[in-house]
């Protein structure tokens, strides 16, 4: 592709004094100010002063922070943002069912229609659960494998999130109990003679293994599945009796509107989705396969708020418009022309930029550097001139993106890199 020269003009660097006052009185009636994985000491705002910390307003591709400077928005609100902020076709539905109901004694109508078109949708989908985040899905999930199964022992792979429950914990996290994680199994990605070794090794105990359909942690390049991966776990849980659980909440309807294991070419017996569900409305999902609609009937599972209404005609506006988008093959065109021409700006200015994962989740890391210094350096001049990337953590594309704004993308990220070129002239061009 052509690349977009740099502006004659440099842009001007972003300043963020009211973010930081704001951040000063958050700090004191909020624990850390801004808790949680957005939190500024957290690993993916790196140096956490070229990041803006409150926002105020968003619509489309982009969110303005406190100071008023403006972004191209590649996290997406970490995920949820898939048709773009203030989409006016779910803000409408929501809208015209809020002037209706939404939480209520007993549950609206459209909670069913909502479930009906899941069923519809999603390939693995014969049921479907509502709650409020990704977290309450994939416990939900568990609980569902260990009661089906009446075993205690979950498989989970090295480099797993799925959620900040005790059991989704490391034994060294503040708070977490042993015997909270004391039936938690290990194995790598992509590693099935490994993983044929656990399921011999704890042959009739293991309840259910959970994944991400690939891996896209933090801190290291996304790995997609090897041929015929996940077509051989599906076999090897059918003949120990596992239950598969798909934690889709991170890659869902953005690879597949039929769900990541369709993608992949298998079948679940449960996923889990959240992020995408209802662009930004806040409700999260378990599907499921029939054999297990009874045992998630038998359990004491619900919440004040897991049957509000509004969110669920969100949902429904929100995955009516993604199928009349065809958003799946507009993700991944956009995500291609993006990360083809980010690797093409990188490597103008002599560094080697990694994009892995898939391209409507795309992750990023400058090979150049094993401290990573280089790469946040690169990301914060990104940040100060009106792109949000994160340091170590992928992104994320929504469909109000458009081809100028990859070009306004291009265009500051050489002069980023420029600019990190500059700061470095001791450094080795490779190219």
């Amino acid at each position: 592709m052509t690349l977009v020269p740099a502006r004659s003009m440099p842009t001007t660097p972003y300043t963020f004094e009211k973010s930081r006052a704001a951040f000063d009185r958050a700090l004191n009636v909020i624990p850390s100010g801004i808790y949680g994985h957005q939190g500024p000491t957290e690993g993916c705002y790196i140096p956490q002063t070229s990041f803006p910390l409150f926002s105020s307003r968003a619509e489309g591709s982009r969110f303005w922070d406190l100071d008023d400077n403006e972004y191209i928005d590649y996290m997406c609100g970490y995920g949820p943002n898939v048709l773009g902020y203030r989409d006016p076709d779910v803000d409408a539905a929501a809208a015209r069912q809020a002037k209706l109901e939404d939480v209520v004694t007993i549950p609206s109508a459209i909670m069913v229609d909502f479930a009906e078109l899941l069923v519809d949708t999603v390939a693995s989908a014969d049921w479907a659960f509502f709650a409020k985040n990704g977290g309450d899905a994939t416990t939900l999930a568990v609980m569902t494998a260990r009661a089906a199964t009446r075993r205690k022992k979950i498989v989970f792979i090295n480099g797993f999130y799925h959620g900040v429950a005790p059991w989704s914990q490391k034994l060294d996290y503040p708070g977490v109990l042993e015997e909270e994680v004391a039936n938690n199994l290990y194995v790598d990605f992509n590693d099935l003679s490994a993983l044929e070794r656990l399921f011999s090794e704890h042959r009739g105990s293991i309840a259910g293994l959970i994944a991400q359909p690939y891996m896209h942690g933090n801190f290291v390049d996304n790995t997609l599945p090897e041929a015929g991966y996940w077509q051989a776990v599906r076999a090897l849980c059918n003949a120990h009796g596992v239950v598969l659980i798909v934690d889709d909440v991170r890659a869902g309807f953005r690879l597949d509107l039929a769900g990541s294991d369709h993608y992949f070419g298998f079948k679940a017996d449960l996923i889990c989705f959240c992020k995408a569900l209802a662009n930004g409305y806040n409700v999260s999902a378990l599907c499921g396969r029939e054999s297990l609609k009874d045992t998630v009937s038998s359990l004491s599972y619900t919440g004040s708020y897991w049957m509000s209404a509004v969110p669920f005609a969100a949902g429904i506006a929100t995955l009516t418009k993604l199928k009349q988008l065809d958003a799946p093959a507009q993700f991944q065109r956009l995500g291609t022309e993006l990360t083809t021409g980010l690797r093409a700006v990188a490597t103008e200015h002599g560094f080697t930029l990694i994009t892995s994962g898939a391209p409507a989740l795309f992750y990023l890391r400058i090979a150049d550097d094993d401290s990573l210094m280089l790469h946040q350096e690169w990301v914060a001049e990104c940040v100060r001139r009106g792109v949000f990337f994160t340091s170590h953590h992928n992104h994320f594309l929504n469909a109000a993106l458009t081809s100028d704004d990859i070009a306004r993308t291009l265009e500051i990220a050489h002069e980023a890199f420029g600019i990190v070129r500059s700061h470095h002239p001791e450094l080795e061009l490779t190219a």
